[in-house]
């Protein structure tokens, strides 16, 4: 149970990896369509109020823990929970994490794959003057095409897993160098693209100006359920990466910066998107298939709309690759934590995933009728229950591990912002961001 030699190559490395984990569907799939579903600006503003009093101090509870330990998560786990005389059986919540990680990679997977066959499609021109029924009717058809779902999953888990075999410095590193950047350059073109339609002005009123009469409690509670899942925490992914921070990163400013990443992400993928939308006059809270169905649509009546659809489904695809990259790494860091090698705990996670999506592809043809749990498929399953219920609860016994377990000493070292930073943190975890948890996992659970 030594040490972990890796280290990331750079404070930039650092932030760029973390903000890899967190951006993904949740930024630009799932926040449009729940912004949407809920109100517009209101949900915004409810949103980052909980990133800021939920999701950072939660983010630098799972941050630390990896960084004090310096092992995988199972590993830092037990080293830490014996330091501070607790039982060693705290060790579990790594090895929960990384099912909870195992369970959303597995859909996460087929319906990136969904974004490789949009790509391609809108490259090839294949919604230029098609008609809202005929496009809507491609979508089911796709869903309902096994072969091609496999095949666009097996591909992207490919893509994915090549470069976590790579390792630290040389695969994930490396490729979040290059493509983080690109991502938001591809985001701030579309924003300005954006600027030039009909329903830009719209878009910014509906995304910036609040309406509180909109707020219900369900508003309030997606918006702390998303808070929670886009960045990523509760799944010990983070954990891992503290293993591998740079002794002289200033930890709360690294997860400043991410959060603050991460909220523009979404911010800008909202603009881009919601323009189009509202120059076309459609509904902004189309739910899920806002991505899929809607968008192609209201792109494929603009002036170079393959064009800047081919572009959208393009940074779809760079936002979910890093992201599932990022997600892997705390999989193979556990198995490596138990003396594997790499090489052969990256063909492990893999198989295992995409043994897994192959469930997850199958629920909208051969296995659609099977509803095993709460009269969900499997793909409905993996897609709401791990996100909704094992993040927050993965989440909850993390920040009660840290600011409840962990010796004093060691969190003042690990947070490095002094005993006063320490006790403002602390104080913030405890008393406001355990609470919040739990009633987001409630949320879940009801």
């Amino acid at each position: 149970m030594s040490e972990t030699l890796e280290r990331w190559g750079s404070k930039r490395a650092f932030i760029l990896a973390v903000t890899g984990a967190a951006v993904g569907l949740g930024n630009i799939w799932r926040f449009p369509y729940v912004a949407g579903e809920n109100g517009g600006a209101a949900f915004l503003l409810i949103y980052v109020a909980f990133v800021l009093l939920l999701g950072i101090p939660v983010m630098m509870a799972e941050i630390l823990i990896g960084r004090a330990g310096r092992r995988g998560p199972m590993q830092a786990l037990s080293k830490l929970a014996v330091d501070a005389g607790a039982s060693r059986h705290w060790r579990w919540l790594g090895l929960f994490g990384a099912f909870t990680v195992f369970c959303i990679l597995s859909f996460y997977s087929v319906v990136s794959g969904w974004s490789i066959e949009f790509l391609v499609a809108s490259i090839n021109g294949d919604f230029d003057g098609a008609s809202a029924a005929e496009i809507g009717a491609g979508f089911e058809a796709f869903l309902a095409n096994p072969g091609l779902l496999i095949f666009n999953h097996s591909l992207f888990l490919f893509m994915t897993m090549t470069v976590v075999a790579a390792g630290v410095a040389k695969g994930l590193e490396r490729l979040n160098n290059l493509l983080m950047p690109l991502l938001y350059g591809l985001l701030l073109l579309l924003a300005g693209y954006a600027t030039t339609t009909d329903g830009f002005g719209t878009a910014l009123s509906w995304l910036f100006l609040p309406s509180f009469g909109d707020v219900t409690a369900s508003v309030v509670l997606h918006a702390m359920g998303h808070a929670f899942f886009t960045l990523a925490v509760g799944a010990c992914a983070l954990m891992a990466y503290g293993a591998y921070m740079p002794d002289e990163q200033s930890l709360p400013k690294a997860a400043f910066a991410v959060a603050m990443l991460d909220i523009s992400v979404a911010l800008l993928a909202g603009i881009a998107i919601f323009s189009v939308v509202f120059a076309q006059g459609m509904d902004p809270a189309d739910g899920p298939g806002l991505m899929f169905v809607t968008l192609p649509i209201a792109f494929s009546e603009l002036p170079w709309g393959a064009f800047w659809l081919s572009v959208f489904f393009l940074l779809l695809l760079l936002a979910t690759w890093t992201s599932a990259i990022n997600l892997a790494e705390p999989m193979v860091a556990t198995l490596q934590g138990l003396g594997w090698r790499r090489s052969v705990s990256t063909a492990v996670v893999a198989l295992s995933v995409w043994l897994l999506g192959l469930l997850s592809a199958f629920s909208f043809s051969t296995l659609a009728d099977v509803r095993p749990l709460f009269g969900r498929n499997v793909f409905e399953l993996v897609s709401s229950i791990p996100p909704d219920i094992f993040l927050p609860l993965g989440g909850l016994l993390i920040a009660v591990f840290a600011a409840w377990v962990m010796p004093r000493e060691q969190v003042v070292q690990a947070l490095g912002v002094g005993e006063s930073g320490y006790v403002l943190w602390r104080n913030i975890v405890r008393w406001v961001s355990i609470p919040l948890t739990f009633i987001v996992l409630l949320g879940g659970l009801l």
